[in-house]
């Protein structure tokens, strides 16, 4: 466990008392936010629920301030080679060939399901979710980060220029490319790099997005239609070793939750 500014907690999830509470931030945030829906969510109780939550590890932010049953208010969902075998897949192989990943020889993790309460977004909040990630990176000697962050809607239309400034400038190379599958698969070269507004694209793109790629990372080819979360998906890659260093060195702060 790991202390910090005094209120905030960060942990592994132990039980499922602690699973739960991750679950039900997932709801606030996927269902209730981003009208995401699928076939084990459970409205009654309000958790966002998949199979994959067997398999993986729960990194949870805790605001020690707020009531003793509403204290996550961050999670990140971790699935190491290990818990993918035990599932028969990652999840991300529902959206996207992962075969140059799975061949590089290169011990993975899967990011996914991260999310914040909405009264902390904008502040120190993922920064510390970050050095705890940092560390479990470290603790379990990970070489590559993957996993796909969203765009809200599903219509590619409004998103054409982010989505081609993904692909013209920061293309994953080829021996770390998943690609998109068929079923889902959507264009990202929509507008040619020389007609491209790059301010108005750079701003079009999500905040994590951005911070994924200040850290170095780079994307698939094709993004993917989730229309069961109301979103359209881009599969991020990130090598640990291509990290800046003065990033490494901001995120690598504390000690193993």
């Amino acid at each position: 466990m790991k202390a910090m500014d005094h209120h905030f907690v960060l942990r592994l999830a132990q039980d499922r008392t602690d699973l739960h509470a991750a679950q039900r931030l997932r709801y606030d945030v996927f269902v209730d936010e981003l009208g995401a829906n699928g076939p084990m969510v459970d409205h009654a109780n309000r958790r966002e629920i998949d199979r994959f939550d067997d398999f993986v590890d729960h990194l949870l932010l805790h605001d020690t301030r707020r009531p003793a049953d509403d204290q996550v208010i961050g999670v990140y969902r971790l699935l190491t080679e290990e818990g993918a075998r035990a599932a028969g897949q990652f999840y991300s192989e529902d959206e996207y060939d992962l075969d140059p990943l799975k061949q590089s020889g290169r011990r993975l993790l899967e990011l996914g399901r991260s999310c914040l309460h909405r009264d902390y977004r904008g502040g120190t909040a993922m920064m510390h979710l970050w050095s705890g990630l940092a560390a479990y990176i470290a603790e379990r000697e990970i070489a590559v980060l993957f996993g796909v962050a969203s765009f809200h809607g599903c219509d590619p239309a409004p998103l054409a220029g982010p989505l081609s400034l993904l692909h013209h400038r920061h293309l994953a190379p080829p021996e770390l490319r998943p690609v998109a599958r068929a079923k889902g698969y959507q264009r990202m070269d929509l507008i040619a790099e020389d007609a491209l507004d790059r301010p108005a694209a750079i701003r079009a793109v999500p905040a994590l997005i951005k911070a994924y790629l200040r850290l170095g990372g780079v994307v698939g080819q094709g993004a993917f239609i989730d229309r069961a979360f109301n979103c359209l998906d881009v599969c991020l890659v990130m090598d640990v070793d291509r990290i800046p260093a003065t990033s490494r060195a901001i995120y690598q702060r504390g000690t193993a939750p």
